[in-house]
């Protein structure tokens, strides 16, 4: 299973995420889940720090788990493509429950 926790801030602004995991859902490079978790996952790490310009607390990746932390500040510069992951993942998980796990917990 896919775990994706999101973390808080002011004003309930997203400030990071970490997602870990594989979904199970299919065999490996043909497991459809897997491969919208990382392609959202590498578009907003990807937009924040190369389009955006911000540069995280934290951006780590090994295999099966990546992070991302922002100070808060920086949060609100990304709050717009954070909100949307955030929304995305919500969606895959509705649509495949039992390969996605989303939670929520404070900074």
């Amino acid at each position: 299973m896919i775990r994706a926790k999101f973390t808080f801030g002011a004003d309930d602004c997203v400030t990071g995420f970490s997602v870990k995991g594989h979904s199970g859902y299919a065999s490996q490079g043909e497991d459809i889940v897997c491969a919208s978790v990382s392609s959202a996952v590498y578009m907003t790490a990807n937009t924040i720090t190369e389009i955006i310009k911000v540069t995280p607390d934290t951006l780590s990746e090994s295999d099966g788990l990546i992070e991302l932390r922002l100070n808060n500040a920086d949060a609100e510069k990304s709050k717009d493509i954070l909100s949307g992951f955030l929304l995305h993942m919500t969606e895959l998980e509705k649509m495949y429950p039992n390969f996605i796990k989303i939670e929520r917990g404070a900074k």
